[in-house]
């Protein structure tokens, strides 16, 4: 199912990006929608890829076994999925939240084993994949340049919340699985471009964000979680989003 609407987003995210670049000349014309900043509310839509991976700390019994020798985590490609809401403040400021904000990642541990279990799947490399579909909510401040013709620069920063739909921390078959909380808090910021055609205004946007909240749910007697400790999101995403 996560695989099928991954390529369903895929095309709309071709499309978006391919369809303006028919109409860039456009750019260069008469200023297009020119009372489109003095709205109070502004709404649009958001497609973009992130890559994503965890930023962990190793547990003191790490160093007291000889079952794993390394454990690195992994970069991942996901997709996100968003319904944007601004509202004006200033001439320059405004304040910005994503009501709906869906991201799907695949983040993944790599170990390094001394003694794999063949039969039972295992391998001297082996990775443990934790799939996530989150629901996040965020609220940014957003600084913008004056507007040049069709053009307009604005750097964001801010705060979210974000839940995990598909976390493990209650499973209970875990024995090859790494426990994670649904629950992460976070930072946020970015760059992004406003590009003003006829019709529409489309938004190219460069984001980095940090989790703060420790997501491991650990478990000693777990062969893969109990050799870590603490355990933060880290994504850098790509999107593009159609007012």
């Amino acid at each position: 199912m996560q695989y099928l609407l991954r390529r369903k987003i895929n095309y709309w995210l071709i499309i978006i990006c391919f369809c303006p670049l028919v109409g860039f000349s456009q750019l260069r014309q008469a200023v297009n929608m020119d009372d489109h900043d003095e709205k109070i509310l502004r709404f649009g839509i958001n497609l973009g890829a992130n890559r994503s991976h965890f930023s962990f700390t190793h547990h003191p019994s790490f160093l007291q076994q000889d079952s794993i020798m390394v454990v690195e985590s992994v970069n991942s490609t996901g997709l996100n999925l968003a319904w944007m809401v601004n509202y004006k403040l200033t001439e320059h400021f405004d304040l910005r939240t994503f009501p709906v904000d869906l991201t799907f990642t695949e983040k993944n541990f790599r170990y390094n084993l001394t003694h794999p279990d063949i039969p039972g799947g295992e391998d001297s490399v082996t990775e443990k994949k934790v799939q996530s579909i989150s629901l996040s909510l965020p609220i940014q401040i957003k600084f913008s340049s004056d507007r040049i013709n069709n053009f307009k620069v604005y750097m964001m920063v801010g705060v979210k919340g974000e839940y995990d739909l598909a976390a493990n921390a209650g499973a209970r078959k875990a024995e090859n699985l790494v426990k994670l909380k649904p629950f992460d808090y976070g930072l946020e910021g970015g760059l992004g471009f406003h590009f003003y055609f006829p019709m529409f205004v489309l938004t190219p946007e460069l984001k980095m964000g940090w989790g703060l909240g420790n997501l491991h749910s650990r478990d000693s007697n777990l062969k893969y979680s109990s050799v870590i400790d603490k355990i933060n999101s880290r994504v850098i995403s790509f999107s593009l989003t159609v007012e």
